[in-house]
């Protein structure tokens, strides 16, 4: 791998562990990136899956602040997402991508409209008469995290929409505990990939280091961004990789 193409997978990780730990939408800059450096989709995406596990790490190591107490929630809805990493591997690795693909736009753009329309949602989700029409978010966390691991763009963004419509408390704990828990459908993945998928490994730890960088720094600018305007321009980010995604999908 020239220089240049070395640089451009570390920047493009430093971007994406700055836009996953803010926005969950790490992969809609590593992997372009990936694909730009001359690796073939499957291998840039499950490349892409090792790569980010270092955006997980960071984005711990960044938010020791916000996830103080929060240990037990972790530990629960890390068991759903990596049941869900593992079983989205398996599915990626039996299945073909073009159906899956065509859906993921749409479940994207889904996410962006709850993100929208969180605290009406929210309302109706906490109010006690509408408790029995709750759906439990074990379930919500273990479909993220099949998707998280058969592809995995703005699989950031579905796993805040649904955990912030779960609790009330600041964004910038929900984003936190999201990019923990999101970090362990992506290790279930990435162990499944390592032993028997096209993993380009050179380009994996460059994109890792950039991603450790860039999430390490995401979670200081989270704390100093105002919560309604962040989570708009999450919403406004992710229909625009809907609509990519669907352009590339169906073109």
């Amino acid at each position: 791998m020239d220089l240049d193409h070395a640089a451009l997978l570390v920047a493009g990780g430093v971007g994406s562990g700055l836009t996953g730990s803010m926005a969950g939408l790490a992969s809609l800059i590593s992997y372009p990136t990936l694909l730009a450096v001359g690796l073939p989709p499957i291998a840039a995406n499950v490349t892409n899956s090792v790569g980010l596990l270092a955006s997980g790490a960071g984005s711990a190591a960044g938010s020791r602040l916000e996830l103080r107490g929060q240990g037990p929630r972790i530990l629960r809805q890390s068991f759903f997402a990596l049941l869900g990493g593992v079983a989205g591997a398996v599915l990626l690795m039996n299945t073909a991508a073009e159906v899956f693909e065509r859906i993921v736009p749409l479940l994207i753009a889904l996410a962006a409209v709850v993100l929208l329309l969180r605290d009406r949602l929210r309302g109706w989700y906490t109010r006690p008469k509408a408790r029995f029409a709750q759906p439990p978010l074990g379930l919500a966390v273990f479909l993220i995290g099949i998707y998280g691991g058969y592809f995995g763009a703005a699989a950031g963004v579905l796993m805040l929409a649904v955990m912030s419509m779960s609790v009330v408390e600041p964004l910038a704990v929900t984003n936190a505990v999201k990019s923990v828990v999101l970090c362990a459908a992506n290790f279930a993945a990435a162990a499944l990939y390592a032993v028997v998928a096209p993993v380009n490994w050179t380009a994996a730890l460059l994109l890792g280091f950039g991603c450790l960088i860039g999430s390490w720094i995401g979670p200081a600018l989270v704390r100093r961004t105002p919560e309604r305007p962040l989570r708009i321009v999450i919403a406004v980010a992710a229909l625009a990789l809907a609509g990519y995604l669907w352009h590339d999908a169906t073109g």
